[in-house]
């Protein structure tokens, strides 16, 4: 058996990952799934078949699918949750994390299938995995808008049509529509494995609003008459790993980035200056509340405050600098002349012109008492 040998730099590991997730049947299918529900545009591209632009290797995104498969399989093979279950209708499809089935609805499925306990109500669960970057913004305030979108939709399919009738499922399309009226939304903290629930009723206005978002893409024309829902690369991560992010926003010129090129007269300009002038004033009083917020608590110790728990924390950096003390006795040594007020500046330049080392001690400098207010874990 014949092996091959690396010479040069090992290829990176992330470029295999990128070419196995960029070959699942969800990277390649065209039809609108539910977690397509977040900018109207990015949709839109994708409803008019367009190919996309930007090739963009995601390893934060490739490492939460990982953890997302592992955690769904020990799922199913630890509590026998059904995970992984095609939804579909004419407009949209999905793939359900996982359907947690009541006692009643599970005695409809054959011994093999159902869970071992079954659960209060019928549950759809939707797995996300967030840096430690947002999980204080995830306990504060839970899922986005869009994040509901796309479990709501998963819900009102299962309500409406139940399990879609395909390969590995049909026992369960069997079952006609499932009742679901609970949605429950696990949170993973990638960089520590906190877990955060929030669970939720189901909602049919969220669902029905889901609907005609996906009513106003289907009604374009063309994808450019679809919304922005983001502020572009640069500013909106997901922007930046965006696979449409050239057709919508065009390629930087001369450096510029990429939202320049939405500017095209002295309107254009009139508009954005406007925003612009209209942003800094929310932001100036904004500032001045929060400013006003820390001074006052700036006597107050660490510790939780009803929604937020408060800390403070400062920073130490050690630095070398000339040891005065020492100085003096090193010039009597030498029986060199001492000024009469100690000059640190002189002495220095003169044991440094005589190339003598300059005698060092450390001192620890404090910065500032900073404020650190986050939300209060249950």
């Amino acid at each position: 058996m014949s092996t091959t040998t690396i010479t040069g730099p090992s290829p990176s590991i992330w470029v295999a990952a990128d070419a196995i997730d960029r070959a699942r049947p969800r990277s390649r299918q065209r039809q609108l799934g539910a977690s397509d529900t977040a900018c109207e545009r990015r949709a839109a591209y994708k409803f008019h078949g367009w190919e996309p632009t930007d090739h963009v290797i995601s390893a934060a995104a490739m490492l939460g699918t990982y953890i997302h498969e592992g955690l769904t399989t020990a799922a199913r093979k630890q509590f026998g949750w059904l995970t992984e279950k095609k939804v579909a209708d004419a407009a949209v499809r999905g793939s359900v994390d996982i359907v947690q089935l009541d006692r009643v609805t599970a005695r409809q499925l054959p011994r093999r299938m159902r869970p071992k306990v079954a659960a209060d109500e019928n549950t759809v669960e939707d797995i996300k995995t967030r840096t430690v970057y947002r999980w204080d913004e995830t306990v504060r305030y839970g899922a986005t808008a869009p994040e509901l979108r796309q479990v709501m939709t998963y819900a009102r399919l299962l309500n409406t049509g139940g399990f879609a009738d395909v390969d590995g499922q049909r026992v369960l399309a069997r079952l006609g529509p499932i009742r679901v009226e609970k949605i429950r939304l696990r949170f993973i903290c990638r960089d520590n494995g906190e877990e955060r629930i929030q669970e939720i009723p189901y909602d049919p206005q969220i669902a029905e609003e889901a609907v005609w978002w996906l009513q106003r893409v289907a009604e374009t024309e063309h994808p450019e008459q679809a919304r922005r829902d983001f502020l572009g690369p640069g500013i909106d991560p997901q922007c930046d790993f965006c696979p449409f992010a050239t057709a919508c926003w065009g390629a930087p010129a001369n450096g510029r980035p990429v939202q320049a090129n939405l500017v095209h007269d002295d309107e254009d300009v009139a508009e954005h200056l406007a925003n612009y002038v209209a942003a800094h004033r929310q932001w100036a009083e904004a500032d001045k509340k929060k400013k006003f917020a820390r001074q006052s608590v700036d006597a107050t110790p660490a510790g939780r405050y009803g929604a937020n728990r408060l800390g403070w924390s400062e920073k130490e950096k050690k630095e070398q600098q000339p040891d005065v003390k020492a100085m003096i006795e090193l010039f009597d040594v030498l029986d060199a002349p001492i000024p009469m007020v100690p000059d640190e500046d002189r002495m220095v330049k003169a044991l440094v012109q005589a190339g003598i080392a300059v005698p060092m001690r450390s001192v620890v400098k404090r910065s500032s008492r900073r404020i650190d207010v986050s939300a209060a874990r249950e």
